[in-house]
């Protein structure tokens, strides 16, 4: 598992890099001017996700070596991927955006606290004994925060040449992403078919659910059918780069565990196309 340990907090980086260059001030004040959408967005993300992912884990009785995994990509915030789909899907890009860009913030907490909470109500004893919560939070914050940071300093002082870019920084952060799951895929090939239809099934249902959740949670707080679109795609999309580095810090090489991850970085992707495809029809 060399290269994925090698490329995963290089590729994370740099994807959180692209994501701090395309934010302004105004991607944060936003939610201020129109907090009803962001919130019901942001309670889809970090309450109802990981709700309803320990709530599938049980109703599946989904393997305990993969339950972690699970729980992990549902911890994950939203990634940028979800920004770009909002877009093809005539959604509200904006709030896509702040989203993406606050929940990526609060990860460095959230993540952390969500793993070691599973790791207490699944009893899993699989994960490296010197890891701690703040030890994870700490890493998180360099390859996370920092970059995002960095890169809005970057779109402050060069931000003609960002915005003439932007699509190009979006397809290399796209690409990171792919180029990180490929190598899972190649390196962890045995361990994937193993757990294939485990994995597959619950990173399925989990990926529908919660579009669909998010989708109708936003219609019944009364927000637009743009918003609509984008907390749905937002609940369904997750930054499984920063997924996989987290599962570093626990697991180490043994990447058995992140099965469930590469499951619904795959299905994520396919599932969200074909509603991007069924919301276009219909507009």
């Amino acid at each position: 598992m060399g290269i994925v340990t090698t490329i995963a907090p290089v590729a994370l980086a740099l994807i959180m890099l692209g994501l701090g260059a395309s934010l302004t001030v105004k991607d944060f004040t936003r939610v201020v001017q129109n907090p009803k959408e962001f919130f019901v967005g942001l309670i889809c993300q970090l309450v109802v996700l990981p709700i309803i992912a320990y709530l599938l884990i049980i109703i599946l009785r989904t393997p305990i070596e993969l339950a972690l995994g699970v729980m992990l990509i549902a911890a994950a915030p939203g990634g940028v991927t979800s920004n770009v789909l909002t877009k093809f899907a005539d959604g509200d890009v904006a709030l896509s955006i702040s989203l993406t860009a606050i929940t990526s913030l609060i990860s460095i907490v959230s993540v952390p606290y969500v793993v070691f909470l599973s790791i207490e109500l699944f009893d899993i004893t699989y994960v490296k004994k010197e890891v701690s919560m703040l030890a994870i939070s700490l890493k998180m914050f360099f390859v996370v925060t920092v970059p995002v940071i960095i890169g809005m300093i970057i779109r402050k002082f060069a931000d003609d040449f960002i915005i003439r870019n932007i699509k190009i920084i979006n397809k290399i952060s796209i690409g990171l992403f792919i180029i990180v799951f490929v190598a899972i895929y190649i390196e962890e090939w045995d361990s994937i078919v193993m757990f294939l239809t485990s994995a597959g099934t619950i990173a399925f249902i989990l990926n529908v659910t919660m579009m669909i959740v998010g989708f109708y949670v936003a219609k019944f707080f009364a927000t637009g059918v743009a918003q609509r679109r984008c907390i749905s795609l937002e609940c369904g999309l997750q930054n499984g780069t920063l997924a996989v580095f987290v599962g570093l810090q626990l697991f180490g090489d043994n990447m058995t565990y992140m099965v469930p991850t590469a499951a619904y970085a795959l299905i994520m992707m396919t599932t969200s196309v074909i509603f991007v495809l069924i919301l276009r029809r219909q507009t």
